[in-house]
Formats: structure tokens, sequence, C-alpha cells
């Protein structure tokens, strides 16, 4: 289920997952499947924010701002990213 509480900060769970950005993209390691994770480039800026914890309204924007996404359509893309990030475990809320 998505969390529908946009002012809620969000995190990734430490001991979780470890990552690391290389030319606008992050590699990220599951450190409980032992599954490696690629990040796209607009994935990576949301993911270097979720490291320093931040909201849903702060994600939308960084898509916004950075990507020139429409609001509407980078609520969606950040909404699926955290889904599929709470199902692999890695968020902390």
């Amino acid at each position: 289920m998505v969390n529908e509480t946009k002012g809620e900060s969000i995190r990734l769970r430490p001991g979780a997952v470890t990552w690391h950005e290389a030319d606008g993209e992050v590699i990220a390691l599951d450190l409980r499947s032992s599954e490696y994770l690629g990040v796209n480039p607009a994935g990576a800026a949301l993911w270097q924010r979720l490291a320093e914890g931040a909201t849903e309204d702060d994600l939308v924007e960084v898509l916004t701002e950075t990507y020139g996404i429409d609001p509407g359509r980078a609520r969606t893309d950040v909404r699926a990213f955290l889904q599929e990030a709470r199902t692999r475990g890695l968020l902390e809320e």
C-alpha cells in the first residue's frame, strides 16, 4: 500500500542497502538479498534525497525542477519508485 502522507519523512533503511553514485547513476546492493540494483539518473536524484531523508513532495520537486517533468507525472513516478523500494524493504518511514 502506498503511503499517502506526503509530509512524512522517508529515508533509506540503515543497514538494508549500500550504494555508490557514479556518472549520474546509482549502483546499489541489497544487503539482505545480495541483489544489485541499478538506478537511472532520475532515480539516482531521488535515491540521494532518500539517503538524507525527504518527503514525497520533496521528491516530486526534484523531478519537476531537475527534469522538467509535469507535477502529476512526477508524483506518479515518485510513488512507483517508493513502492518498489518499500516492497524491497529499503525504506524507513
